[in-house]
Order: structure tokens, then sequence, then C-alpha cells
């Protein structure tokens, strides 16, 4: 379970240009399922979720990630605020609890899909031997086998954005953040993702996801819409 406690996060404080991003937002995102952000641009989904995600810090408020390991990934504790955490402490959380997929992909170009794939088991030390074969499996789980060994520019767009897939998940975490990832997709693109999504569920990931797309939070997969407008909370249903 990920709980927010009035959380605020807000840029450039105290100066002219000072904004505030998220305005005290208090929300209890449970294990299992798919949640989406809905809202405009500019409403403070995408921030939301960089806060939910531990890539960024709110200003004030609290966040909490408790549960079993299924959310804290490899630990021997129940529950951590995570607000206060050290960095070093906060990014082993990062890596170990959730995969992101992004709006851009941010796949690296000039290096083959299976090196793509392997970039986030690097920072945790875990040898080559051990988890190539679990990028091969990835790979083939998404129609890529093939692909291995192709520059990440060669590929299309929905090729691309099952690679971006992959390496979210290559490090097993219990929780996908997907930020507009279907921003750049066609219709047909767009739903070959919400089906993945859909298979990810059932396999018992849970999966929060900022999306502005009738496709995304129209799509019967979803469990849980949260609307988001002027940083804060507007709606919370289905």
């Amino acid at each position: 379970m990920i709980k927010l406690l009035n959380v605020r996060k807000g840029f450039n404080i105290g100066q002219s240009n000072e904004f505030i991003a998220v305005r005290g937002v208090t929300l209890t995102l449970a294990v299992n399922g798919i949640t989406v952000l809905k809202g405009p641009s500019g409403s403070g989904k995408t921030t939301l979720l960089s806060l939910i995600g531990c890539m960024a810090r709110p200003t004030s408020g609290r966040i909490e990630i408790s549960g079993d390991n299924d959310i804290l990934k490899n630990r021997t504790i129940d529950s951590v605020e995570v607000t206060s955490l050290p960095e070093r402490f906060l990014t082993e959380i990062r890596r170990r609890t959730f995969g992101f997929i992004f709006q851009q992909f941010n796949l690296v170009k000039g290096i083959t899909v299976l090196e793509n794939v392997l970039l986030p088991s690097y920072p945790l030390g875990e040898k080559y031997s051990f988890v190539r074969p679990r990028a091969e499996m990835l790979l083939k789980m998404f129609g890529l086998g093939e692909r291995a060994q192709t520059k990440i520019e060669w590929l299309s767009g929905g090729e691309m954005q099952r690679v971006a897939i992959a390496r979210a998940l290559m490090n097993d975490p219990p929780v996908l953040i997907a930020d507009e990832p279907t921003a750049h997709l066609d219709s047909k693109l767009s739903s070959e993702f919400m089906t993945i999504i859909a298979q990810l569920k059932n396999s018992g990931k849970t999966i929060i996801i900022a999306s502005h797309d009738p496709l995304v939070f129209d799509a019967d997969s979803i469990d849980r819409v949260i609307v988001v407008r002027d940083g804060l909370i507007d709606g919370d249903g289905k």
C-alpha cells in the first residue's frame, strides 16, 4: 500500500515564479490492479506520479510505503516513510519497488535492444550470467526475441514501446509507473499496450498510469480512475 498524507510539491519556492504543482493531496493506493491518474496537461498528475514513484520528494507532507514484501521487495521491514530517507536508501527502494515506463520511452540509442533491457539491473550488481537470461525471457514474452541484437533506433514505435515495458520489468518490480505511455502511439498500438498492461495486472503487478487518453482510462481493465485538476484530487472512482 502507498499512502500520501497532505502532500504538496512546489517549484521555485519563495521566488517570483513560485509554482505549486500538487496542493495537499491525501491518497491511499492499494496493491494489485490498475489505477489511472486522469487530468489535462498541467493538472499535476505527472508530478503526483513522480512523488508516488519516489522520483521526487514532496515540499511537505508524508509518503509511506507499507504492506508485505510485494511492495517492499527484498526488505525485512513492513513499512517505511520515504519522504525523509537519505537519498541512497530512497534510491534502493525506487530501484527494487518501481519499474518506470516513460512518455518518450527514454531508450538509449546506439546500443542493442538486449542492452537497453539490461540497464536497470546494472546498479544492483547482479551477475551478467544471471540477468541476461531474464532479459532474453522478457524479450521473448513481448515477441522481440529475434530483435535482441538489433540497435534500438531500428525498431518501430510499437517495438520500442514493448522494449520499454520489458526494461521496466527487468528487476521484477511489484509496481509499474507509466507516464502518458500512449501519447506517441496510434490507436492500434495504444490498444495493444493496454492488452499488455491487463496481462501484467493478472500476473499480480500493481500499475499506476498518468494519462489523459480515453483509450487508457476507459479500458475495461482499469480498476480506479483518480481525476487530478489544479494539483488537487477532483474525483475518485471508475
